[in-house]
Formats: C-alpha cells, structure tokens, sequence
C-alpha cells in the first residue's frame, strides 16, 4: 500500500507541476491550492486508477475560472 501512495503522491506533483507550465501567471501556491481541492473531493474514491487525471480535468477547470 506505501508504494501505491508514493505513485499517487508522485502523479498528483507531476499534475502540479504540469498545471503551474500552463497556467504561468497564477502563482504555484494557487495552482497546488486548486489541485489540493480537487483532490479533497474525491479522496475517498475507491477506485484510484484515474484520480490524476480526474483531479488535473477538475483543477484545470477551476484555474481557468480564476484566470479569466
């Protein structure tokens, strides 16, 4: 199970890292905010195989709002 936290913990940095190369003008603290929040809301998910993707969709979505 560690191994399993240590890939998802590495997946949600990577969309953190990805989302701040997109999004240069919010401040990385805003983007990990956003990604942080989406994630909250689906921690409990049981199936976790698509979390990043769905957290990185969400958090895209949010950060969009904020930069327009």
């Amino acid at each position: 199970m560690t191994h399993e936290i240590a890939d998802e913990n590495a997946a949600f940095e990577q969309v953190v890292e990805r989302l701040v190369q997109r999004f240069p003008d919010l401040p990385a603290a805003t983007v990990k905010a956003a990604v942080d929040e989406a994630y909250a809301s689906l921690a409990d998910a049981h199936v976790r195989d698509f979390l990043p993707v769905i957290v990185e969709r969400e958090a895209k979505k949010n950060l969009k709002k904020i930069s327009a």
